[in-house]
């Protein structure tokens, strides 16, 4: 169970909302709505009608998405902290990603008439909220670029390290989940999760790995080993 004081706390400390003035993240708090989804919801779908944001508060979520005549794929999995949802308000479009808690998960809601109405009373705000996209953009050119890496074991090390973001913690992914990310094949990801585990750095089970030592996985990442 989450308190709205600790959502509050997260999201004032990491992400996007810690980077915006005092009046903007008291603004979105006080007009949010703390939401709660089980693991395997989904909280939006490809396709669906234009929403509000979404911060995440604890547990952990999965985005897929493809182009449109694709089936959605999983594509990146969300840090605490991250929002998401702002082009239903920047160009009144059907969702483009589906997002999906792949655990018990919370999150901080801001609904889409309430940014309309921030945007109304200050129309700088409208800056604020297409910083997000930026933050979206920069998550992309990551992915991209680890995709790009030729040694398989470090874009299965990149992709660990972006979905634990800044945090270290346990990812929920099966090793089928990782090589889809990784675009590997589940033999090169279980070689590689026994070799980051022999390393100490991380800890695999069958359904979730655990990070344990996330600057030497960066370090690995980005060699050309």
């Amino acid at each position: 169970m989450i308190t709205r004081a600790r959502a509050e706390a997260v999201l004032t400390e990491t992400g996007w909302l810690s980077h915006q003035p005092a009046s903007v993240q008291s603004e979105v708090l006080r007009r949010s709505i703390l939401v709660f989804f089980a693991g395997g919801e989904a909280i939006y779908r490809f396709g669906d009608d234009p929403g509000g944001i979404f911060g995440l508060v604890a547990g952990t979520l999965s985005v897929n998405t493809s182009p449109r005549e694709h089936a959605p794929q999983l594509i990146h999995v969300g840090a605490i902290g991250s929002w998401t949802g702002e082009g239903g308000f920047i160009v009144r479009e059907p969702r483009r990603i589906e997002l999906r808690a792949l655990v018990d998960t919370w999150m901080m809601h801001l609904p889409l008439d309430q940014m309309e109405q921030m945007a109304l009373a200050d129309p700088s705000v409208v800056r604020n909220f297409a910083s997000i996209l930026m933050l979206s953009a920069e998550t992309l050119m990551h992915v991209i670029h680890d995709l790009q890496k030729p040694v398989a074991a470090c874009r299965i090390a990149s992709v660990l390290v972006r979905a634990a973001g800044p945090l270290a913690r346990a990812i929920p992914l099966t090793q089928s989940e990782i090589g889809l990310m990784a675009n590997a094949s589940r033999k090169q990801v279980n070689a590689a999760l026994r070799r980051f585990s022999e390393a100490g750095w991380v800890k695999a089970d069958y359904r979730s790995v655990t990070i344990l030592d996330s600057d030497q996985l960066r370090r690995f990442s980005n060699s050309e080993v």
